[in-house]
């Protein structure tokens, strides 16, 4: 697409525990700059509220896809761009791929004509851009529609829906990123993985945590903020990742033992604020980090005796996640296989108006609401 748009064709979807607006590329300008500058207009950044744009005012709903038919790999249905819209910044980073609304590329899919349905249940091949990994989204489409309604429930979604199981193809990279099983960064034992989202998975207790606070204390705890950023930024170089200061990765997640009978309860930083529950990707990276030999988990996490199937446990209930490890060619842990339940809902398709001119730091201070309306920098 050529020219300035001023209006722009979208599709409002909840996917997983985020919300997005989902596009086609087609629809969005060719350049990545006049991309990103209409995006930031569209979900209202930079301002805490977002109040003249989509953005919810938090990163879990700051999101955007950018759904194509590829040209050149016949592994995948359709080619999916994750991009993560600041909310206070002028910032999109296309540095991570989102698990979460991955869950509603397929069905965006069929409702914008890209992929037909095929029958009682329709899968989508899906390449991500943002690294490469490819995954298959599998979902009910009777009649050859989409069907978004089912009795599948998700902990921190109201209600139930239709489930969209999401079965991850191996990627290329190592799982261990350093080489190790763990590291000492900033003075901090962790273990640093990546099975679809670069992860530090760190023990609550070395930050003196229990790995119970609530989101909201966490992110009021300055001392612990600090040191979190300052573990993330060290753990960059050493991930492969370069300068982190200005990035949305590594992600934090903080282990504890699980307090309702699973494998272990989280606490994930995405990367500053807390995410109130976890995301897909990351919780692939937790199970996967859990099963390392020598891994900082030892002694947290409860391990079933049988199956790949572990139970995430989270701020608002848990995520159960299946993932096999294995041990690769050159006798490294690697991922045998991944793949998780969520589900997705269409909440509005129809035509969006950006805010006119460039994206811009607003004139003055935002009012603000409650500590919860204001990201915790």
């Amino acid at each position: 697409m050529t020219g300035e748009p001023t209006e722009v064709r979208c599709l409002l979807m909840r996917g997983g525990t985020s919300k997005g607006a989902y596009f086609l590329a087609d629809d969005l300008p060719e350049d990545p700059a006049a991309r990103d500058d209409l995006l930031l207009r569209i979900m209202g950044s930079p301002d805490p509220q977002q109040i003249d744009g989509l953005g919810g005012a938090h990163p879990l709903t700051s999101k955007v896809a950018v759904v194509s038919v590829p040209d050149d790999d016949p592994a995948a249905d359709v080619d999916y761009l994750f991009l993560q819209v600041a909310v206070d910044t002028v910032e999109v980073s296309d540095r991570q791929n989102c698990g979460n609304l991955l869950a509603g590329v397929g069905p965006f899919a069929v409702e914008r004509g890209l992929v037909a349905a095929s029958g009682a249940h329709t899968s989508v091949r899906i390449r991500m851009l943002n690294t490469g990994d490819l995954a298959t989204a599998t979902f009910p489409t009777p009649d050859g529609r989409v069907d978004y309604t089912g009795t599948a429930q998700i902990s921190g979604v109201p209600g139930t829906a239709a489930p969209v199981v999401i079965e991850f193809a191996p990627g290329t990279a190592p799982l261990l990123p350093t080489g190790r099983a763990r590291d000492v960064i900033a003075g901090t034992s962790v273990t640093c993985v990546d099975n679809g989202m670069p992860t530090v998975l760190i023990p609550a207790d070395a930050l003196g945590l229990t790995g119970r606070e609530t989101p909201r204390e966490l992110e009021a705890d300055a001392t612990v903020r600090d040191r979190l950023e300052r573990i993330r930024v060290e753990a960059g170089p050493l991930m492969g990742l370069g300068d982190v200061r200005g990035t949305t990765v590594p992600k934090l997640s903080l282990l504890s033992p699980p307090a309702h009978g699973g494998a272990v309860t989280t606490r994930t930083f995405i990367p500053h604020r807390c995410h109130t529950s976890i995301g897909v990707l990351g919780a692939a990276g937790v199970a996967a980090g859990l099963r390392v030999a020598g891994g900082i988990a030892e002694g947290i996490a409860r391990l079933p005796a049988h199956g790949d199937r572990l139970r995430i446990e989270h701020p608002t209930g848990f995520l159960d996640i299946e993932t096999g490890v294995g041990t690769g060619a050159d006798g490294t842990p690697s991922v045998s296989r991944t793949a998780v339940v969520r589900t997705a809902r269409k909440i509005f398709d129809g035509t969006v108006f950006p805010r006119s001119g460039q994206a811009a730091p607003t004139a003055g201070p935002s009012p603000q609401g409650d500590a919860d309306d204001s990201p915790a920098r």
